[in-house]
């Protein structure tokens, strides 16, 4: 048996869930999420707990019964608590801030500045002292997709350690050139 897919999901107070057929919905005091899963699997809401079932022990019904297991999970923790990313944006005149209507402009050292607008369920929030762009939404999915979509403007450079990088993700810096070789050394000299 999968240890994950085995593990029942509890029910926080506040969350619903409603199952038809191969598709769930789930309510909380965030919103409500709804997926379709495979059929094959069969999920139960017993007692405030949610449980995963698997017709077989194939390959393919091993690694479903763990998925499917996790999406549901997900989507319990997403419409109770919800879920964030955040960013940091390092350089000199680097800089992001966010628009009346909810979007977000950044300013990446490119001739024109970068506006990115959020996809339904998703809020930015910039911090300008620190400046750290935190991405908010209820969908694990979305959110990471967001953030890496954000970060793929301008990533973290690997010599000048300048760009976006997740908060508290570590760049490994690069040494960059050495110098020219010392006098007398093979190269192009005079002969």
């Amino acid at each position: 048996m999968s240890r994950i897919g085995r593990m029942p999901i509890p029910l926080p107070p506040g969350v619903s869930v409603e199952i038809q057929g191969s598709q769930v919905t789930v309510r909380g005091p965030k919103g409500t999420l709804t997926r379709t899963f495979d059929p094959d699997m069969r999920i139960v809401l017993e007692d405030k707990t949610l449980r995963v079932y698997r017709p077989t022990d194939s390959r393919r019904h091993r690694a479903l019964h763990g998925l499917t297991r996790a999406l549901l999970a997900n989507m319990v923790a997403g419409v109770s608590q919800g879920y964030q990313k955040q960013l940091e944006i390092r350089g000199v005149g680097y800089r992001a801030e966010r628009q009346a209507d909810g979007s977000l402009v950044m300013y990446l050292g490119f001739s024109h500045p970068v506006r990115v607008r959020p996809p339904e369920g998703i809020t930015f929030e910039v911090d300008p002292k620190t400046n750290v762009i935190t991405v908010r939404g209820i969908d694990k999915e979305l959110v990471g997709r967001v953030a890496a979509e954000i970060r793929a403007w301008r990533p973290a450079d690997p010599y000048l350690g300048k760009g976006l990088r997740y908060l508290g993700e570590q760049i490994r810096q690069k040494a960059g050139k050495a110098g020219k070789a010392g006098k007398g050394g093979k190269g192009k000299g005079k002969k």
